[in-house]
């Protein structure tokens, strides 16, 4: 994850910054980003029923040696003199499409090796959380400087170098038989007999049967949509308004990385012992509108990092306790499927965000798009937190009839002390 991850933050800002400027067109650098999110919804969605078939394991490591080759050929094309802008797209949205199954595989496997760490579901989605979030941090940061000093296409070129490595280490660095639990559950359940459709439907009516994981996932739909619009297009329209350039990208995006780390690992350590809708809720208030704000406000570069600080640390929180009572109710042997679609429905709002984003800061500027932003952003966390399903996230155990391991029962008797 940390290797895989790393690759994409770098492209974060190196492929915007590339578009940004050799066209000139914020709607461009939009439309990028739509061809790549696009596909990476799409193919995620209907790779579930896959996953559950032939085991994460063997997805991960073949759509992660696929995504170098894709990202490998845009600074060779590049420098051949052969990608115009429309080669470049079809390259983009193979990433996506190929990077989706990737990075599903590797979220399904978390589970599996949480009780191969005998440790409970939050602190291991927690280390997950770091992981990303230190991914992030590092990332951003590098491909901040590599894009400063040596132009995007290098960093698009470690972006590749970094899927590769990562298909290496998956395919023969994992234990021996990591990833075989969910087809071993799969097959347990009698799945021999349906068809990949049939099984496809089953995930989809198990999720239509979960209010909570719906409420989720509609809430995380609109906050995905608006982080797209401000990571595609908003962060580097600024940067080069305000003359901070590519540099300023990668230290906002470094410094909310390192908050959101040291967010996850306190999430890691202790979010099993406390409430989780209000962890969630305060995570999301934090994360959310104040990025907007200020730079609609053209605040300082100071006070711009400060906030991103604060953010990040509140992001943090989220993702460990959301993935914890994803794996607490969903059944193991629907854990691909159901991951995928509500993965893909989450993230269906993300390949829209940035082309929305650049069609309006064509059309009203760029302080008018942000403060509209950031008041969808709070809106958003807040409503959510009236809905009566979100009561349910302080409840543990799910409707899945998974057994909690045996370390679980431990943690959720001293929550319970705490509680």
């Amino acid at each position: 994850m940390a290797v895989s991850l790393t690759g994409t933050r770098i492209s974060v800002v190196a492929l915007p910054w590339f578009v940004l400027v050799t066209t000139g067109s914020a709607t461009r650098t939009g439309l990028v980003a739509f061809c790549e999110m696009t596909p990476y919804v799409l193919v995620k969605a209907f790779t579930g029923p896959l996953v559950d078939r032939i085991g994460p394991r063997a997805v991960s490591w073949t759509t992660d040696l696929a995504s170098a080759t894709a990202a490998a050929a845009v600074p060779l094309l590049h420098a051949l003199h052969l990608l115009s802008f429309p080669p470049l797209l079809a390259l983009v949205a193979l990433i996506g499409a190929a990077r989706g199954p990737g990075d599903l595989t590797k979220e399904v496997m978390v589970l599996e090796a949480a009780e191969r760490g005998r440790m409970p579901l939050e602190r291991a989605t927690g280390l997950a959380g770091v992981t990303e979030r230190l991914a992030s941090t590092v990332g951003l940061a590098v491909g901040g400087s590599l894009v400063a000093l040596v132009g995007p296409l290098t960093g698009l070129a470690v972006n590749a170098g970094c899927f590769a490595l990562g298909s290496v280490i998956i395919g023969l660095a994992l234990p021996r038989g990591m990833g075989h639990a969910t087809v071993e559950a799969s097959s347990q359940a009698d799945e021999t007999g349906p068809g990949y459709w049939r099984r496809f439907g089953e995930g989809f009516t198990f999720l239509r049967g979960e209010p909570l994981l719906l409420t989720v996932i509609v809430t995380v739909g609109i906050i995905n949509l608006l982080d797209a619009a401000i990571t595609a297009v908003l962060i580097p329209v600024w940067a080069r308004e305000s003359g901070n350039g590519p540099t300023a990208i990668g230290l906002m995006g470094s410094v909310m990385g390192a908050a959101a780390v040291a967010g996850s690992l306190i999430a890691a350590a202790a979010a099993h012992r406390l409430r989780r809708r209000m962890v969630v809720l305060t995570g999301l208030l934090l994360a959310g509108a104040p990025r907007f704000l200020v730079l609609a406000f053209d605040a300082p570069l100071g006070a711009v990092l400060a906030v991103f600080a604060v953010s990040g640390f509140g992001a943090g929180f989220v993702n460990p306790v959301l993935g914890a009572v994803l794996f607490e109710r969903v059944p193991r042997r629907m854990l691909g499927r159901v991951n995928a679609l509500g993965d893909s429905l989450a993230w269906a709002g993300i390949p829209l965000g940035g082309l929305l984003a650049g069609a309006a800061v064509a059309a009203v500027g760029l302080a008018p798009v942000l403060l509209v932003c950031g008041a969808a952003y709070f809106l958003t966390t807040n409503l959510a937190g009236l809905r009566p399903e979100w009561r349910e996230m302080d409840r543990t155990g799910g409707r899945s009839g998974r057994k909690p391991h045996p370390a679980e029962d431990a943690s959720q008797d001293s929550a319970n002390v705490a509680r």
